[in-house]
């Protein structure tokens, strides 16, 4: 087990996510320093004012993106990796951590499921692409590899704190990928909606008999 400082935070970082932050308080003021004076990397996890999580996730800081005069700074971190928290320590006016970090168990997992799984995650991407959901090609590294493509799949705007959350803890690639490709196709249904409603307004302001199904199971369900 390694020692970190840990910054809870009211969301979820997943290995690979850019996350910009604003940092104002004295306390993580500090923490950031002494991070970045021994390059160190500092755990953030999910707390919503009541619970903190035990998993979270590592972030790098990769670069001071401003420095204030009153000693805030924006910064630039990226996710590297996750773990889960076995002590919370409070010696220092910010709060730190023993963790051990956590890895993926795919022994078990048979071939073809991996392959379906990346199949379906490929051709999901694709058709979001293709809708200008996204704005860029996903990298062929990163389509071959179901667990790097789970967390950028989660990483994705539209996946709340908890799915994110479920993501991170999730120590199956295939079955992480499984859940991302469930939650896209869903974030991605309301999107569709979304643009043919605007389209509406833009329009007649009469939807079609199938949005208007849609709009009606929304209601009822």
């Amino acid at each position: 087990m390694i020692r970190i400082p840990l910054f809870p935070l009211g969301l979820v970082l997943l290995p690979g996510m850019s996350l910009p932050l604003h940092i104002f308080e004295e306390r993580y003021k500090l923490m950031i320093a002494e991070c970045l004076a021994g390059d160190r990397p500092f755990g953030i996890v999910l707390f919503d004012g009541q619970t903190l999580r035990s998993a979270g996730c590592t972030a790098r800081i990769s670069d001071v993106i401003k420095r204030y005069d009153d000693g805030r700074l924006d910064i630039a971190t990226c996710g590297e990796q996750r773990f889960v928290i076995h002590e919370l320590i409070e010696e220092k006016p910010y709060m730190e951590a023993r963790i051990a970090f956590l890895e993926d168990d795919d022994e078990a997992q048979p071939a073809g499921g991996v392959s379906e799984a990346l199949a379906a995650a490929r051709k999901l991407l694709q058709d979001l692409r293709r809708d200008r959901f996204l704005s860029q090609d996903v990298s062929p590294v990163l389509l071959s590899d179901p667990g790097s493509l789970s967390f950028f799949i989660a990483s994705l705007e539209g996946f709340t704190h908890a799915e994110r959350q479920q993501i991170l803890e999730t120590t199956s690639s295939t079955d992480r990928l499984r859940k991302c490709v469930d939650s896209l196709m869903k974030i991605r249904d309301r999107f569709q909606l979304t643009r043919t409603i605007e389209k509406i307004i833009g329009g007649n302001g009469q939807p079609p008999e199938s949005v208007r199904k849609k709009l009606a199971d929304r209601r009822d369900s």
